[in-house]
């Protein structure tokens, strides 16, 4: 009964060991692929389907108008200075969108540098962490976001059939590391754990 008992916290100190060490290696991965990156995020006033199609026409005459501006950018600076060159015309852009809507909604644009849980988008999945953001918000701003990527720019691609191009994943393997590559490409979810290191764990915490 004491080997057992004996076996079972030195079990657990390994899984605590462990834990923590991947913890801190995705905090490093996350931090290294969020330095890459420019999220874009739309915001809808609300819920309602009214709103939630409003947002989706803005997104649609913004990613229309920035498509040939940012399709070309060669490093996440320009993409960066072509975005603050533009958010005048981007906010009124989206206040004429929503306009011919019918919709007087205020909009606000702006850049954020904040938390984001963990997000797909195709077969692109970032983990939750800190990042950097361009962002438009509609109204009051409570309903739920749509969101992509500008820098590299994956927005310009159909990601509805649940997976990016080949073209598309290549900009991204261009900058990040191969670590990094492969955490926003493989399938994962906040709560799921992969023992990289101890393998005979993984059978266990399935």
């Amino acid at each position: 009964m004491k080997k057992l008992a004996g076996f079972i916290v030195i079990m657990l100190v390994i899984i605590i060991a462990v834990c923590t060490y991947r913890k801190k290696d995705m905090f490093e991965l996350q931090k290294g692929i969020a330095q890459e990156l420019i999220r874009f995020h739309v915001r809808a006033n609300s819920d309602s389907d009214s709103d939630q199609l409003l947002k989706l026409k803005v997104k649609d005459s913004v990613i229309t108008y920035l498509e040939p501006k940012l399709s070309q950018s060669g490093s996440i600076d320009e993409t960066r200075q072509i975005l603050n060159d533009n958010m005048d015309v981007i906010h009124d852009l989206a206040i004429k969108t929503l306009a011919e809507n019918g919709s007087d909604y205020p909009v606000k644009v702006y850049f954020e540098e904040s938390y984001f849980p963990i997000k797909t988008y195709g077969d692109i999945t970032l983990p939750p962490g800190d990042y950097e953001a361009f962002r438009i918000d509609i109204g009051e701003s409570e309903g739920k976001n749509w969101w992509c990527v500008l820098y590299p720019p994956l927005c310009f691609v159909d990601a509805t059939h649940g997976s990016l191009p080949d073209s598309s994943k290549d900009k991204l393997k261009n900058i990040l590391t191969e670590d990094e590559y492969k955490t926003v490409t493989t399938t994962t979810s906040s709560s799921t754990f992969r023992f990289k290191y101890l393998t005979f764990l993984n059978g266990i915490f399935k």
